[in-house]
C-alpha cells in the first residue's frame, strides 16, 4: 500500500481529535515559556499515539520530546504553541496542531518507516529563542533534517526570514526638582528621547530589508521629577545575522552620544537574538509538489517579500530546515500579531489548512527518510549556504 495515501488517511482519521486540541490551545493563551497548558495536552496526546514523551528537555519545563522509527536518518517536526499578549494572534496553536498530525499520521506506519522521527515541542518563540535552547542542550543531535509551518496569510513554501538583535540601553541621569532646581538635574528621559531621535536619523542608511523599532520601558518616576532613570528596549532585523549585529551596533553609538550630550551615562545588554532563516530549497520543492498535490499552490516566497523573524532560523544554521507558511486569511483581514488573526487561527478554514500541511509535511518527512538522493541533495544545499 502506498505510504502517503496511508498518512493522509490516518491524518484524517486522526482531525477532530487534534482539532479539538488546537481549539483548547487556542482558548488557553500563554505567554513565553508558561506554556503549561499547552506542553500538558501535548504530551498527553502523544502518549495516546504510543509515544515516550520525555518533558523538561533542555531544562525548559515547557519543552517535549519522542522519537520514534527504525534505523537510518532522523527526521524532526517541530512544534510551536506560545501565545502573545492579545492572544494566539500568530496562530501556534496550528503550528502545534500540524506537527502533531503530521506525527500521527507517520506513527501510523512506524514499523516501516525507514528512518525515524523527532516530535520536538518547542517553547518560547516569542522572543524567548526556546529553539536555541534546545540546540545548545543537545536535543537535537542526531538530527538530518527540521521542519515546522507556520500560518499567515500567504502560501508560500518558504520563508525569508530576518536575523535579529534585541537590544535593552539603561539611561543614568540625576534626580531634582523639575520645578524647583532643574538645573541641578541630568534626565535620562532627555537622553532617550535624544537616542530615538538618532536612531530615526540612521534608519535612512539602513540596507533595504531591515527593520529597526524600539519603545520606552521606562521614561521616568514622577511628571515633576527629573528622571534619574529611563529605559529603551530596540529590535534590530536584518538579512543576516553579521548586519543585525552591525545595526545593533550603531543604535548603541546613538544611545553613548546622547548620554554625553545630556550628561548622563548609558549601559546596555545584548539580550541575544535570531538568526536569519536558510531555507532548504530541496526540502521545500518537495513539500510544494505535495501541497500541489493536495489542492494547494505552493511556490518559493519572493526573497524581497515582507516578514518577521523566527528561532527556526536559528535550526537552519545547524541543519537543513523549513519553514513553510500558510493561508489561513484573506490578504488585509488579519495577518500574524494582529488582533484580527485571532479568531482565524481558531477557525474552520484555519482548521481545514492546518490539515492540509501536516499531510504535506509528513509526506516531505517520509521521502527524506525513504529516497537518500533527497536527503543527500539537501544536506549538500544546506552546506553550500550555510553563513560562515
Amino acid at each position: 500500500m502506498d505510504a502517503h495515501a496511508e498518512i493522509c488517511r490516518a491524518i484524517d482519521g486522526y482531525r477532530d481529535r487534534v482539532v479539538a486540541l488546537s481549539h483548547e490551545i487556542h482558548a488557553h493563551p500563554e505567554l513565553k515559556f508558561e506554556e503549561q497548558f499547552a506542553a500538558d495536552l501535548l504530551t498527553r496526546a502523544g502518549a495516546e499515539l504510543g509515544l515516550d514523551m520525555q518533558r523538561g528537555v533542555g531544562g525548559l519545563k515547557t519543552a517535549f520530546r519522542a522519537e520514534f522509527g527504525n534505523e537510518g536518518p532522523t527526521v524532526a517536526i517541530l512544534a510551536e504553541y506560545d501565545a502573545l499578549p492579545n492572544g494566539h494572534s500568530c496562530g501556534h496553536n496550528l503550528i502545534a496542531g500540524a506537527a502533531l498530525a503530521a506525527v500521527q499520521g507517520l506513527k501510523s506506519i512506524a514499523s516501516r518507516l525507514p528512518g525515524r522521527i523527532v516530535f520536538l515541542g518547542t517553547p518560547a518563540e516569542e522572543g524567548g529563542g526556546g529553539k536555541i535552547i534546545l540546540i545548545d542542550k543537545g536535543a537535537l543531535k542526531g538530527v538530518d533534517a527540521a521542519m515546522m509551518a507556520h500560518p499567515t496569510d500567504v502560501e508560500f513554501s518558504t520563508m525569508p526570514a530576518l536575523a535579529t538583535q534585541h537590544l535593552k540601553l539603561t539611561f543614568h541621569g540625576r534626580a531634582a526638582h523639575a520645578a524647583a532646581a532643574p538645573w541641578d538635574g541630568s534626565s535620562a528621559l532627555a537622553a532617550v528621547i535624544q537616542t530615538f531621535q538618532s536612531v530615526d536619523a540612521m534608519r535612512l542608511h539602513l540596507r533595504d530589508g531591515s527593520r529597526l523599532h524600539g519603545i520606552i520601558t521606562d521614561g521616568g518616576q514622577a511628571v515633576n521629577i527629573i528622571p534619574e532613570k529611563t529605559e529603551c528596549l530596540f529590535l534590530a532585523r536584518a538579512r543576516t545575522s553579521k548586519y543585525a549585529q552591525e545595526i545593533g551596533a550603531r543604535v548603541i553609538r546613538c544611545g553613548e552620544a546622547a548620554a554625553m550630550a545630556t550628561g548622563t551615562r548609558m549601559e546596555h545588554e545584548i539580550e541575544g537574538g535570531y538568526k536569519n532563516m536558510i531555507n532548504n530549497r530541496s526540502m521545500a520543492s518537495r513539500y510544494s509538489a505535495h501541497s500541489e498535490t493536495l489542492g494547494v499552490r505552493c511556490p518559493e516566497a519572493p526573497e524581497d517579500m515582507p516578514t518577521g523573524s523566527t528561532d527556526m532560523g536559528d535550526v537552519s544554521h545547524v541543519m537543513p530546515a523549513i519553514h513553510p507558511v500558510f493561508a489561513i486569511s484573506k490578504r488585509g483581514e488579519g495577518n500574524c500579531h494582529e488582533d484580527a488573526f485571532v479568531k482565524h487561527a481558531d477557525s474552520e478554514h484555519g482548521y481545514q489548512a492546518m490539515i492540509r500541511v501536516a499531510k504535506a509535511m509528513a509526506m516531505t518527512a517520509y521521502d527524506l527518510l525513504a529516497e537518500p538522493a533527497l536527503l543527500a541533495s539537501s544536506k549538500q544545499e544546506y552546506a553550500a549556504r550555510k553563513e560562515s
